[in-house]
C-alpha cells in the first residue's frame, strides 16, 4: 500500500496471459490465459461443472475452450480489442480473481514496445473513466525486466506468446530506433509443433486441442546446440523419443518434433517468412546502438518471457552471436575470438520478469504523485494533457 492505504498493484498485459498482483508480492498473484470465448452454439451445456455462459474468460475459458470461439484481444503484444480486453479486466479485478475496489487503488500497467500512441489513451480512459482506478501509470516491460535484475544497460530479449521484442537499454532509457520485432514467438511454435504432429500421423484440432500441444510443447521440447548433429541422432537412434499421455489416455510419442518446433525462433524461414531469426536480430540491435555502447549491451543480453525457458536457448542464442561476431566483427581473425565478448543472462524466474522489475518500480514511486495520473487530473485536464505526461512518465 502507500502512504494514503491505497493497494498497488501492477498488471502485466501479455499476448497469451495477464499476470497481475500487488507492488509487495515476489510473484504474480493472479495469472490466467487473456482470453474471451463465446459458445459456439448457444445453449446451457455444463462441461466438468462449469456452465458455458455466453461470455467466458481466462481460465475458465480455457476449462471449456472446445464449447468456446476464442478470441485474443491482444496480438503480438498490443491491445487490439479493447471491448474483449475490458471483459478481461472486469474478470481480473472482480469477486472471481482480485476482488478490489479500483477507486482505492492506483495501478502500473507494462507496455510492450511499439505500441500505438492511441492505445495510451485508451488505457487511460478505460482505467480511470470506465474503472474508476484513483490513479493510473505505465512502464516499458523492457526497462521493467533490468530493473528485476538489478541492472540499467542491456538488451532484452523478451519472447512471450504473441511475439517477439528485442530492446536496447542504455543507463535505463529504451534506444526507441534500435528497437527489433519479430512476429514469431510460443504460439507459433505450438502451432507449428500440431503440423509436426500431423506428420507423424497425430491429429490435433488447431482449437480445441491448443492446450494440450501446448502442454506436451512445455513440457518435451528444447533447443538443439547443434542442428545438424541432433537431427542426425533423431533418425540414427532412439535416444531422443519421448512419451506423453493424452487426457484421453492415448500415449504419443515425440523424436525429431521435440527440437524441429522451437527451431522456428531461429529459423523462421520453416513457417515461410521471409525475416531474420531471434540471433540475427539481436545482433542487428546491437551494431545498431551507438558504438560506445555495444560492448556493455554484449556483455549483458537479459532473457525474459516464458518461451525463453526452453532447455538450452541461452546457450544457442549465446553460440549463434559468437558465430556472428566472430565472422561479421573480427572478419575471421584466428587470433581472436567472441568468448568473452558476450555474455547471456537467464535468470531463474524470467518467465515473471516484468512482473517484478514493475513491482519494484511501483515500489519505488508508490508515493511519488509526478509518476502517476489521477482520476482528478483525468476529469480536470482531459485526456490529451494526460497522454502528454504519460509520455514524459514513459517516454516513447
Amino acid at each position: 500500500m502507500d502512504s494514503a492505504g491505497r493497494k498497488v498493484i501492477v498488471c502485466d498485459n501479455g499476448t497469451g496471459y495477464i499476470k497481475c498482483g500487488y507492488c509487495t508480492s515476489n510473484f504474480p498473484d493472479f495469472h490466467f490465459p487473456c482470453m474471451v470465448g463465446r459458445p459456439l452454439i448457444r445453449s446451457r451445456a455444463k462441461v466438468n461443472n462449469i456452465e458455458v455462459q455466453d461470455i467466458m474468460v481466462g481460465d475458465e475459458a480455457q476449462k471449456v475452450r472446445q464449447m468456446l470461439e476464442i478470441n485474443y484481444p491482444v496480438e503480438n503484444g498490443i491491445v487490439n480489442n479493447w471491448d474483449d480486453m475490458k471483459h478481461v479486466y472486469t474478470y481480473l479485478f472482480g469477486p472471481k480473481k482480485m476482488n478490489i475496489n479500483p477507486s482505492d487503488a492506483k495501478i502500473l500497467l507494462t507496455e510492450a514496445p511499439l505500441n500505438p500512441v492511441k492505445n495510451r489513451a485508451k488505457m487511460l480512459e478505460v482505467m480511470l473513466e470506465q474503472f474508476q482506478f484513483h490513479e493510473c501509470s505505465l512502464a516499458y516491460q523492457a526497462i521493467l525486466t533490468l530493473y528485476a535484475q538489478g541492472i540499467l544497460t542491456g538488451v532484452v530479449v523478451d519472447i512471450g506468446d504473441g511475439v517477439t521484442h528485442i530492446c536496447p537499454v542504455i543507463d535505463g532509457f529504451c534506444l526507441q530506433n534500435s528497437i527489433a520485432r519479430l512476429n514469431i514467438a510460443g504460439r507459433d511454435i505450438t502451432r507449428y509443433l500440431i503440423r509436426l504432429l500431423l506428420l507423424r500421423g497425430y491429429v490435433f484440432n488447431q482449437s480445441a486441442d491448443f492446450d494440450t500441444v501446448q502442454q506436451i510443447k512445455e513440457k518435451l521440447c528444447y533447443v538443439a546446440h547443434d542442428l545438424d548433429q541432433e537431427r542426425q541422432l533423431a533418425l540414427d537412434t532412439t535416444v531422443l523419443v519421448e512419451s506423453y499421455t493424452l487426457p484421453d489416455g492415448r500415449t504419443i510419442k515425440l523424436s525429431g518434433e521435440r527440437f524441429e518446433a522451437p527451431e522456428v525462433l531461429f529459423r523462421p524461414s520453416l513457417l515461410g517468412l521471409e525475416v531474420k531469426g531471434v540471433a540475427e536480430q539481436v545482433f542487428k540491435v546491437i551494431n545498431s546502438a551507438p558504438m560506445d555502447d555495444r560492448r556493455k549491451l554484449y556483455k549483458q543480453i537479459v532473457l525474459s518471457g516464458g518461451t525463453t525457458m526452453y532447455p538450452g536457448f541461452g546457450t544457442r542464442l549465446e553460440r549463434e552471436l559468437e558465430k556472428l561476431y566472430e565472422e561479421r566483427i573480427l572478419k575471421g581473425q584466428s587470433d581472436k575470438s567472441a568468448k568473452n565478448v558476450i555474455c547471456i543472462e537467464a535468470p531463474p524466474r524470467r518467465k515473471n520478469m516484468v512482473f517484478l522489475g514493475g513491482a519494484v518500480y511501483a515500489n519505488l514511486v508508490k508515493d511519488t504523485p509526478a509518476q502517476w495520473i489521477s482520476r482528478r487530473d483525468y476529469e480536470d485536464q482531459g485526456i490529451e494533457r494526460c497522454v502528454q505526461r504519460l509520455n514524459q512518465i514513459c517516454p516513447r
